[in-house]
């Protein structure tokens, strides 16, 4: 595991790991997390922790053509009772995906630190949200980073059923729509791989971010 210093550079991330673990150290500044999601990296860590850094391998994807959508998902939509927005509300998103509560999970990693340096890359375009609303009430939502051609995932929140899934559903269909490569899931999660998500090795992986 690498200590980062102040310089704005991470080690190759074949040095990670097998956790993924790369380093450790540095700051959440916006110039590092974007050096770090163009180069496979993010940060994973609890409230008290040092700053810790990952590039695990294998990487989850999801390539937007292989989105899968179940009957009863289908349906759902069809009903139209969710109003889904880009973008309307990034700073609500992200409060509900720090605040929400998961099971089997202490806390949260999403920091005061993390979320106001999300907050941040929000504010010059590259962090970006979606939305679901039910009856005006925001329900569900996730945010991510925007790389221009590959969508890294960060956080998803639900507060009644589905609403996480059908914000994942209309950001795919509308990345696949901008031509859009891949969607970073970051780590192996059975949810999304229910919605067409896959491992590839980050060999693969870097290649689409360069």
């Amino acid at each position: 595991m690498f200590l980062l210093s102040e310089e704005l550079i991470f080690p190759p991330v074949h040095l990670a790991n097998e956790d993924g673990l790369l380093a450790i150290g540095g700051d959440l500044s916006s110039e590092r997390l974007i050096l770090a999601y163009k180069s496979g990296i993010f940060p994973w860590f609890n409230q008290g922790e040092p700053i810790i850094w990952y590039s695990p391998n294998p990487r989850m994807v999801l390539f937007p053509h292989k989105l899968k959508i179940s009957k009863s998902m289908k349906q759902i939509i069809r009903k139209n009772d969710f109003e889904v927005t880009f973008n309307k509300n990034f700073e609500e998103v992200i409060s509900n995906c720090k605040n929400i509560n998961r099971k089997k999970q202490k806390g949260t990693w999403i920091t005061n630190e993390m979320q106001q340096a999300y907050i941040n890359l929000h504010k010059q375009g590259v962090a970006k949200s979606v939305e679901v609303w039910l009856n005006n009430e925001l329900v569900g939502g996730l945010y991510g980073i925007d790389l221009g051609n590959v969508f890294c995932g960060e956080s998803m929140f639900s507060k009644i059923s589905n609403a996480s899934k059908i914000a994942f559903i209309y950001l795919v269909q509308k990345l696949e729509k901008e031509k859009y490569q891949l969607i970073d899931c970051q780590v192996y999660n059975s949810h999304l791989e229910s919605l067409g998500a896959e491992e590839i090795q980050r060999e693969e992986f870097l290649k689409y971010l360069h």
